[in-house]
């Protein structure tokens, strides 16, 4: 889009024409199926329960939504973020940033305490937006979350490995996020749990074996800064994958957490081990 930064209006969506926006916006955001799409009857329940929709309006236009519903997660009050989606024409406009803020604001008004959702860990700009701009944590790894799901493979035969986000919402550290991310560690004085092989530029990247053997009190796992543009069917993406899910695997068990990413090529996910600057107030 060019010209002036055109206003952006944020509203809950809660009208049968809104629900059936969502669903155009899933489809071509995500290519999505029939068998794949949440569909207008659910966005309707879950509204009615005490779901969060919540739309992006650009110029009158529908331009993406964020989605949550209630959830049981620990002990706090919870609801889990089922669907962040931005429309390809309005991408640039940091609508995911304004839309994950808003989320948070009308959960507060909820009494809500704790957000969680789910991401591809192979994606940096999600990793970024999650972990540096919104200061989302987490310590769990889902090996193959929604199976053979085509829409959302990376490549033909990749699992749909998630990493599980918590975001609390009422805690100093998120609040400090409203104001801004703060500055990104430096990646050259921290050891890596996986990098790349020494030599290689994006996108001819080849991961190392990981170290699996740190024993330090902050480490980093490298991804590509775009895997989408790795060549596909040559098993490069299968090779990182598998590297990065080894790392975080053995990693999380022995205490660590995710804390931050640095985006960048490279790119990396920031782990702390747990206990040390990771109690969330």
């Amino acid at each position: 889009m060019s010209g002036s930064t055109p206003k952006v209006r944020i509203r809950p969506l809660i009208r049968r024409e809104d629900f059936e926006a969502c669903v155009a916006i899933q489809r071509e955001v995500w290519g999505h199926g029939d068998l794949d799409i949440t569909p207008v009857h659910n966005f309707c329940s879950s509204v009615h329960t005490g779901g969060i929709l919540l739309g992006a309006f650009v110029g009158g236009r529908a331009a993406g939504y964020a989605y949550s519903f209630p959830s049981h997660f620990s002990r706090a009050r919870t609801q889990h973020s089922h669907h962040l989606a931005v429309l390809p024409a309005y991408r640039g406009l940091g609508l995911g940033k304004i839309l994950k803020w808003a989320q948070r604001d009308e959960a507060l008004k909820r009494g809500i305490e704790v957000l969680t959702w789910t991401y591809d860990p192979m994606l940096a700009l999600n990793a970024n937006l999650n972990l540096h701009v919104l200061g989302a944590v987490g310590k769990t790894y889902l090996r193959n979350f929604y199976g053979e799901t085509p829409a959302l493979l990376l490549d033909e035969g990749i699992p749909t490995d998630r990493l599980l986000v918590e975001w609390k919402i009422g805690s100093a550290r998120v609040e400090a996020r409203t104001k801004g991310a703060p500055p990104a560690p430096d990646p050259g004085r921290l050891p890596k749990a996986v990098e790349r092989e020494s030599g290689g530029v994006f996108p001819a990247i080849v991961p190392a074996r990981p170290n699996l053997r740190l024993e330090v009190r902050r480490l980093l796992i490298e991804i590509p800064k775009n895997t989408r543009e790795l060549e596909k069917g040559t098993g490069l993406i299968a090779s990182w994958q598998a590297a990065v899910r080894k790392a975080f695997e053995t990693y999380f068990k022995r205490g660590y957490r995710l804390d931050d990413f640095i985006f960048g090529d490279p790119s990396f996910y920031v782990l702390k081990r747990d206990g040390e600057r990771m109690r969330i107030r």
